[in-house]
């Protein structure tokens, strides 16, 4: 007899699926990738789990389900995972934050040292038989500014850190007495004018919201050092676009490293793809060979908590977005 049952948006025939065997027996996993393969299971399903399904997919499927207790997203964002009826249900809503924080932060560290030692002129020279010596810089003493410090932006303060950097954050919701060892001076939303001005280096981390969209426009871009480098490893839009380009084109900051953007891919054309000072990410820094099996876990994990009744991790506050 079916104790629970859980229907998973994806391709029938991903290989992660496999992993799913170690639920127990009395658990029925229903896959499928469109609203026509859970006709006959929406009915009794109390999980519904998003793996890989366009936004409106995942609605008209939650809307067929009527006893669903828990949806969980494989994704850390949620700007294309919620929508209204799901925002006021009352159904928990887990996403997949922290499952691929790590490599983001490297890939912030690894841009920040690609631009400080100017390895994209060190290519060039090489690609061209030049011997061309130049001055390097260190980034020990220099400072990061992080917008959006949640579980990403603590990934990239836990590898600078180390490597003599100074951290400061922005944050929506300061911690009493700024606790936080990683981090030497927090700021609130509205006082990030001022903290970007004192960082040679700039890491956006933050969820899309109607808050943060546009939050790093050309206020904030004029506010900038000339020599700042701007890392995108949240979501495109939090920065607007057309600022960015505008301040990368006539040199107002030195460059930017981008794993996110407005639309993706990038449409053939775009002028990031013809900047000289900018390094591009196709949306693929936290694609590691296995972080498709690390988010399976992750979700095993939170079904055994969900059926013994632990806390699950990662629940969003779905009036706020994150």
């Amino acid at each position: 007899m079916t104790e629970t049952a859980i229907l998973v948006l994806c391709d029938p025939d991903l290989a992660q699926l496999a992993m799913l065997r170690e639920l127990p027996p009395r658990v029925d996993v229903v896959t499928g990738d469109s609203e026509a393969a859970f006709k006959g299971a929406a009915a009794d399903a109390t999980i519904l789990f998003n793996w890989s399904a366009p936004l409106s997919v995942f609605r008209e499927v939650f809307l067929m389900c009527r006893k669903l207790r828990w949806v969980h997203s494989r994704s850390a964002g949620l700007d294309k995972v919620l929508f209204p009826e799901l925002v006021a249900s009352n159904v928990t809503l887990t996403n997949g934050k922290g499952v691929f924080s790590a490599s983001l932060g490297e890939f912030a560290l690894a841009a920040i040292l690609y631009f400080a030692k100017d390895f994209r002129r060190m290519v060039r020279s090489q690609m061209a038989g030049v011997w061309d010596p130049f001055d390097v810089a260190v980034i020990s003493g220099q400072t990061v500014g992080i917008v959006g410090y949640g579980d990403i932006g603590r990934a990239v303060a836990a590898r600078v850190k180390p490597m003599g950097m100074q951290v400061l954050a922005v944050k929506r919701r300061l911690p009493p007495g700024n606790a936080d060892p990683l981090v030497d001076q927090m700021y609130s939303a509205d006082a990030r004018i001022d903290m970007l001005s004192r960082c040679d280096y700039v890491v956006v981390a933050a969820p899309l919201s109607a808050e943060t969209r546009g939050l790093i426009g050309e206020a904030e871009f004029a506010a900038m050092k000339k020599s700042a480098v701007v890392i995108n490893v949240g979501r495109g839009p939090v920065i607007d676009e057309k600022a960015m380009i505008k301040a990368l084109s006539v040199r107002k900051i030195r460059g930017a490293a981008l794993d996110v953007f407005d639309k993706e891919p990038l449409p053939a054309g775009h002028p990031f793809y013809g900047l000289e000072n900018v390094l591009l990410s196709p949306h693929c820094a936290d694609h590691t060979a296995e972080w498709l099996d690390d988010a399976m876990r992750f979700f095993l994990e939170q079904f055994r908590r969900f059926q013994h009744g632990e806390p699950l991790l990662n629940v969003v506050d779905k009036s706020l977005g994150y």
